[in-house]
């Protein structure tokens, strides 16, 4: 009976730990979804500009690197890298995360929202 019930929770603990790793790594599919309050001012997959800077090749860029884009001082002296960890803090409170830049987005308050967002980006941004 005991092993049977530890047995029974270590699958529920492991299944669980399942699901949320799955949630913690986002759903691109979802982040697509997302994304369309981002796709006014962003481009993923092309290198073209809007009034935010193009998204391709996102991973792994310094913030404020993509030329042609008029950038604030904030951004172009901030020395970010982007990566999903930066990506995260920035996109919960743009402003705070890096004050005195130009991106008027509130943020996205929501994890699952940005692990999903930034899913997509990873995804869809690749050159």
């Amino acid at each position: 009976m005991v092993r049977s019930l530890i047995l029974a929770l270590g699958l529920t603990a492991a299944t669980a730990g399942g699901a949320l790793a799955q949630q913690a790594a986002g759903d691109p599919a979802r982040g697509q979804k997302v994304f369309v309050r981002c796709q006014a001012c962003h481009v993923v997959n092309q290198p073209q500009n809007r009034v935010g800077p193009t998204l391709q090749g996102l991973f792994g860029r310094k913030a404020g690197a993509v030329e042609g884009f008029k950038y604030s001082d904030a951004n172009k002296n901030s020395g970010v890298v982007w990566d999903e960890a930066t990506l995260d803090q920035y996109l919960t409170d743009p402003k705070a995360y890096m004050p005195g830049n130009k991106m008027a987005f509130p943020g996205l308050k929501k994890p699952e929202e940005r692990a999903d967002v930034i899913a997509y980006l990873k995804q869809a941004s690749a050159k």
